[in-house]
């Protein structure tokens, strides 16, 4: 009796002064994160995402839900997966949004412990905070827009409108628009029991699959720099992937312009170096290429296995300690004439080629790069010959099967 008296007293002290996340998980054995998002719509892109950030472990986990051409869902404080399943089920047979979260939380008991969001395929969104949130230690609320909602708990004061007046000013692609919208709550004060992860999810119904944005810090002291960084790094690949789409196809102008803006968003990505050192190549910039090889190689000593991609660098005498302890196998070998076929050095790389097919004959995938550079340089007889050789030497050449259909 006393021990029941004592937790119904200490459920009251919670309930008045509003101890935060901890206490109720602890009595009521219920997944209370003190949580903050964006769910938003952008028409033009036909896109649907959500960024959110909380203070405990993989946020990303349990509270985006996306359905490109349908909807998305945000479920936070205590989550529940059962509103997106039950959202999107009912989304597909026609009811409004309002509607399909309705439908799970008039069936869920402890819907006083949620905040749910979503938004539908024209961009109609609609929220609902659970009445026992008031409880909590902070501020828990919601606020809609025009396609877009935030909504949060356990918040400083001016989170959300920070939040909102931020989404609304801000430019760029839905996924950057987001992420700034989630780091100005963060900057008006976030969450009052701290920050530990943070996730941003993108999807849309034109976009390849690798162009989805799906990025998470699970566990981190700084998770929206993290995250920023991450995006950085998706967006910053793109771009170099464009620019030495340029500088392959003569573009030079544009190429390193494009590609002078790509390198700062790849800080610290050294398995990126890669190609930031074949655009700087093809860009006329060697001693730029070798100072970012090296950079690759003060950063990650592992780098090295990357070298031999660039053996047309290894005569220079700033890049001469790495060369001289790399020992070539077979196989850098190929990524030293396949790294002459990317940076159009194509005469180079069949000279390069011929010299190692005398050293391994049997090599089918020497044959086969023989026959992209002769194909590059409009050779098209040697290049189906030396395609030809390469099934001939290795019938499961798979790459020499394609060029030859």
């Amino acid at each position: 009796m006393i021990r029941k008296l004592l937790s119904l007293f200490i459920l009251g002290f919670s309930t008045l002064y509003g101890l935060g996340q901890n206490l109720p998980s602890l009595l009521l054995g219920k997944n209370i994160n003190s949580t903050f998002s964006i769910l938003a719509y952008d028409k033009e892109s036909q896109e649907w995402g959500i960024a959110v950030a909380t203070n405990n472990i993989y946020v990303g986990n349990s509270t985006i839900y996306i359905q490109p051409g349908l909807g998305a869902f945000s479920v936070i404080a205590e989550t529940e997966p059962e509103y997106a399943k039950n959202g999107f089920e009912q989304l597909k047979l026609g009811e409004k949004i309002e509607q399909a979260i309705q439908y799970t939380m008039k069936r869920d008991s402890s819907s006083n412990f949620r905040q749910v969001s979503g938004i539908d395929a024209k961009g109609n969104v609609y929220a609902f905070t659970g009445a026992s949130l008031k409880y909590w230690k902070g501020k828990s609320t919601h606020l809609l827009g025009e396609a877009y909602v935030v909504m949060g708990n356990q918040l400083n004061d001016s989170v959300l409108s920070a939040m909102s007046e931020s989404y609304k000013k801000a430019k760029g692609t839905l996924a950057e628009r987001l992420l700034k919208s989630l780091i100005a709550g963060q900057r008006a004060g976030g969450q009052i029991s701290g920050k530990q992860s943070a996730a941003l999810v993108v999807k849309g119904t034109k976009q390849d699959w690798y162009n989805q944005i799906d990025l998470r810090v699970d566990h981190s002291k700084s998770p929206f720099e993290d995250l920023q960084r991450l995006l950085n790094y998706h967006y910053g690949r793109i771009r170099i992937n464009q620019a030495l789409s340029m500088l392959r196809n003569g573009n030079r102008q544009h190429g390193k312009q494009l590609l002078a803006t790509a390198i700062p968003m790849v800080e610290g990505w050294d398995g990126l170096y890669t190609k930031v050192v074949q655009a700087e190549i093809l860009a006329g910039e060697e001693d730029k290429a070798a100072d970012f090889i090296k950079k690759a190689m003060k950063e990650n000593a592992e780098w090295k296995e990357n070298l031999s991609a660039f053996f047309m660098l290894s005569g220079r005498k700033d890049l001469s300690v790495f060369f001289e302890a790399f020992r070539f196998s077979e196989k850098d070998w190929y990524n030293a004439v396949r790294g002459l076929i990317q940076i159009n050095k194509n005469e180079e790389a069949l000279k390069l080629a011929a010299r190692m097919i005398q050293k391994y004959p049997a090599s089918s995938y020497l044959y086969y790069l023989s026959g992209e550079a002769f194909l590059n340089l409009g050779d098209l007889p040697n290049a189906r010959l030396s395609y030809m050789k390469a099934l001939e030497l290795d019938p499961e050449n798979e790459e020499a099967k394609k060029a030859l259909r």
